[in-house]
């Protein structure tokens, strides 16, 4: 609890402090006033993010998941990563929150030191479970690089990690959104995959770079996925002159950098 607490970034939501009365464990965090990016994602009409807001968010978020990564001598692994971990403020920047809170649960007294979903056989949410943890249940950097992948891909193409809507896909289709990508990839029609309300926009050559990054977060072999340092300067690198490539000095990313360490 007092490592998670003295977690301090621009990108990752602070834990304020925490209650344990009797058989209640309560985590108090910073309110974030936009909610979940899963949530903001769903919902239709005037909050439809347009692209600019997309990649400020895809930008936040890889600068609070490279700082875990590549600021500390030892990594500080996620090992649940989704849309619904993407909180944003008011502004819609993006910060990471539940850092740790796998680590917490199986260590939680009382509960046989066996439930963490690591250990259960329910590895994260279903649709961002890099495939590795089918025989490897250990949670890794490289895990988390392929849940923020298909992270990139949901902000992209406004589908679900877990299921793509069938006036996309249509009624046959059964698999998850990174099914679905490679599945577009592979017969040509990878444009297919921007939301609608993206296209002819004017984003067309950043939104395909953007892609790019995202297929290489989400490849089969850890060793072949790059870090969340390339990721971070790769997706900063594409919004440039949006507003989006700040940079924090005082959160260096100076470890860990290679992108064939499997951590």
């Amino acid at each position: 609890m007092s490592r998670i607490g003295q977690l301090r970034h621009p990108n990752i939501v602070p834990l304020l402090g925490f209650c344990v009365v009797e058989e209640e464990r309560l985590l108090v965090y910073k309110h974030m006033e936009s909610g979940a990016l899963s949530k903001v994602m769903k919902e239709p009409g005037e909050t439809l993010l347009d692209w600019a807001t997309r990649l400020r968010i895809a930008v936040g978020a890889a600068r609070g998941l490279a700082w875990l990564h590549h600021g500390f001598q030892i990594p500080q692994v996620h090992q649940n990563l989704s849309s619904s971990a993407v909180l944003l403020d008011e502004d819609y920047e993006a910060r990471i929150t539940d850092v740790g809170l796998t680590r917490l649960v199986r260590m939680a007294p009382g509960e046989g030191g066996d439930t963490s979903p690591f250990l259960n056989g329910d590895f994260g949410e279903f649709g961002y479970v890099a495939p590795e943890y089918a025989s490897n249940p250990v949670g890794t950097m490289k895990g988390d690089t392929y849940a923020f992948g298909v992270i990139l891909f949901e902000l992209v193409s406004g589908q679900e990690a877990a299921t793509v809507t069938s006036d996309v896909v249509g009624e046959g289709f059964k698999g998850t959104l990174v099914d679905w990508v490679y599945q577009l990839k592979s017969s040509g029609r990878i444009a297919d995959a921007v939301d609608k309300s993206l296209s002819g926009k004017g984003h067309d050559s950043e939104i395909s770079e953007f892609l790019k990054v995202a297929f290489q977060c989400i490849v089969a072999r850890p060793k072949e996925r790059i870090s969340m340092y390339r990721v971070y300067h790769t997706v900063k690198s594409i919004g440039t002159g949006r507003d989006v490539s700040e940079q924090f000095d005082e959160f260096p990313l100076t470890h860990n950098k290679d992108d064939s360490d499997t951590m």
